[in-house]
């Protein structure tokens, strides 16, 4: 047996870019994870290049690090609503959490929703309050909203006694009280007063940190090692050598490489299996080990079929734990063969074997995705939790080389046991200046929106909507529009409530390419009197390409690759001088957000387009006949 070592669990949970991947850096600066010549770069726990890009964790990560004799686990968890079902399944493997809160912002609707489920927990969190060093920072009025969300949470007395932290994570920097990071001026010598940044700046460091989880919580039983085994899987990961791997806490006993192991399953099956390694981690490494001891996170490899929830225990004395239940998705989408003219012209994998393939490689370690054969060998239905959930997806897709057409996102519906249809609904939470809060509110009643609160203060008015799901598809877009891009929205899945009604789409038509060919500035410009144009001049384009958004609510088909005619007063090629408006680019969730029943998202490598499904008038003409 393996001499014990102290060990403790924490999670860092918090709002979408309040700082929790910053932290984790500085966690790991400080605690001598990286040699002195490596490179470390910033949010190391990011690792996937969408979630450097757009700053948000989406998969959760482990990683360890050392103070004094104890090992601290840490598990950096997303703040996104809709990878809330990870968030859920951390809870359930750490001792603690740290709950980061912005100094200006104060809590948010996703920072409700992962400290209810800490609390259901029985974990008392510690609250750090980040970026204290903001201009518009309100640090006694944050912690008081906190208090309010603990109460409204309905915390117990011992997690209402939660201690408070200070810091600015960027700079690596914890405090007891604020008033020890007051801005420090200096002068330069020639009688000009310079801000000395805080770090370093008296031995500043996240030491406080680490004493109060020290203080604050119990390191994990060590007896607990000496009972029957009981692992719960909360976390699957997939290795392209060794398979699937399963990440989960020790609860009781210890684990062996080798081991013969019982696995409960959710079916309530108990069947024997045999565990080939056993990772754990040290600073950001995996690193493999003969055993582990209760207490500790683990990964282990060679149970093929491994799911969330199912617990590895000791065959002599099974003792399965509770299972997780696994959030339902509320989205879905149907993933294509892309078909237009300019298919396989870029894309690596094109073929629906291809496509096949990489969803089933995504389901190995993606519980809150479904994906179903249709009707066509060519498509699958894929389902998620949300927009985001199923867009990262696509994305990742075109990043590795797929081609692929995506329809418009459907919400799922569900049907009580009276026959109801029942809908998702959004829980929606909207700051905005003053002035353009009527417009938000009388959008989302149209969208069949419930207003539960309103308050204004400082020029910003806070809206707080009850939303089908139905009704926000396409309105992130208007509403970054409506605002002048100064709004804030932030959505989470609330529930499933009795259908709402007919809700209006979209209601301009499409500017659509009439032929394939070079868009030219003559017949763009001519075009761009009644149409806001999503391609430049010089865009190659085919026919059923929607190329812009008409003024009025009918489709329009036009010729974009018009060429001005040669006269004896001017030449051809004269119309250099011609002056566009710039061009609406679409990201992909602008795409499917903005695309009708008839159309589709074309994703290629190197382009994102909006097609109808029927390239050809002729044939879109009989299909409206037919309806």
């Amino acid at each position: 047996m393996a001499e014990s070592q102290k060990i403790i669990n924490i999670a860092v949970i918090a709002h979408v870019d309040a700082g929790k991947s910053t932290l984790v850096d500085a966690f790991l600066n400080q605690s001598g994870v990286f040699r002195a010549n490596e490179e470390v770069v910033d949010c190391v726990m990011d690792s996937d290049d969408i979630e450097r890009e757009r700053g948000i964790t989406i998969y959760s990560k482990n990683c360890s690090v050392m103070h004094n004799d104890v090992k601290i686990n840490i598990v950096d968890t997303p703040g996104h609503a809709d990878f809330s079902s990870e968030v859920e399944r951390i809870m359930k493997t750490v001792d603690t959490v740290i709950l980061l809160v912005d100094s200006s912002e104060g809590p948010m609707p996703q920072t409700r929703f992962v400290l209810k489920k800490s609390l259901e927990q029985g974990l008392n969190p510690i609250l750090l309050i980040n970026k204290i060093d903001k201009r518009d920072a309100r640090i006694e009025e944050v912690v008081d909203e906190v208090y309010e969300l603990f109460m409204d949470l309905e915390a117990n007395d011992e997690q209402l006694d939660f201690p408070i932290l200070y810091g600015i994570a960027r700079q690596g920097i914890v405090v007891y009280d604020p008033e020890d990071v007051k801005e420090i001026h200096v002068d330069d010598g020639h009688g000009h007063k310079m801000q000395k940044s805080f770090a370093g700046m008296n031995g500043l460091n996240i030491d406080p940190l680490f004493e109060t989880i020290i203080k604050h919580v119990k390191p994990y039983a060590a007896e607990k090692a000496e009972e029957p085994l009981q692992l719960q899987i909360s976390t699957l990961a997939y290795d392209d050598y060794i398979g699937r791997l399963g990440i989960g806490r020790i609860t009781q006993g210890t684990v062996r490489e080798g081991q013969t192991v019982a696995v409960a399953k959710a079916d309530g099956s108990i069947v024997q299996k045999k565990i080939n390694q056993v990772f754990i981690y040290r600073g950001l490494k995996r690193m493999s080990v003969e055993e582990a001891q209760a207490g500790d996170i683990v990964v282990i490899s060679g149970i093929a079929d491994i799911s969330i929830g199912e617990t590895i225990c000791d065959p002599a004395d099974p003792q399965p734990m509770e299972m997780i239940e696994i959030e339902q998705p509320t989205l879905s989408m149907n993933f294509m063969v892309n078909k237009s003219p300019f298919a396989g012209k870029v894309g690596k994998f094109v073929t629906s074997r291809h496509i096949k393939e990489r969803l089933d490689k995504e389901l190995e370690v993606n519980v809150g995705m479904r994906v179903e054969e249709t009707d066509s060998t060519d498509s699958f239905k894929v389902s998620g939790r949300g927009e985001l959930h199923l867009s990262i997806l696509i994305e990742n897709m075109r990043r590795e080389g797929y081609e692929l057409a995506v329809s418009k996102p459907e919400v799922i519906m569900h049907r009580d046991e009276n026959g109801k249809v029942l809908e998702p609904v959004e829980e929606v939470v909207i700051s905005v200046l003053d002035e353009y809060s009527g417009s938000v509110i009388s959008k989302l009643n149209l969208r069949k929106g419930m207003m539960s609160h309103m308050a204004a203060e400082n020029g910003y008015t806070r809206l707080e909507y009850l939303v089908p799901t139905r009704g926000l598809l396409g309105y992130r877009s208007e509403f970054i529009n409506d605002t002048r891009g100064e709004g804030t929205m932030v959505t989470r899945f609330n529930g499933f409530e009795e259908y709402k009604g007919d809700i209006a789409g979209r209601i301009n038509g499409v500017a659509i390419a009439q032929e394939e060919g070079v868009a030219t500035p003559y017949a763009l410009f001519n075009i761009s009197e009644r149409v806001q144009m999503f391609i430049e001049p010089g865009t190659k384009v085919y026919e059923g390409m929607i190329i812009g958004m008409n003024a009025r609510n009918e489709d329009m088909v036009v010729n974009p690759c018009k060429a001005k005619k040669a006269t004896n007063m001017r030449a051809a090629g004269s119309d250099d001088n011609i002056k566009l408006a710039p061009a609406r680019v679409f990201t992909l969730e602008e795409a499917l957000e903005f695309i009708d029943d008839d159309e589709l998202v074309e994703v290629v490598p190197d382009d994102i387009r909006i097609r109808k499904k029927l390239l050809k008038e002729l044939e879109r003409r009989r299909n409206r006949k037919i309806d």
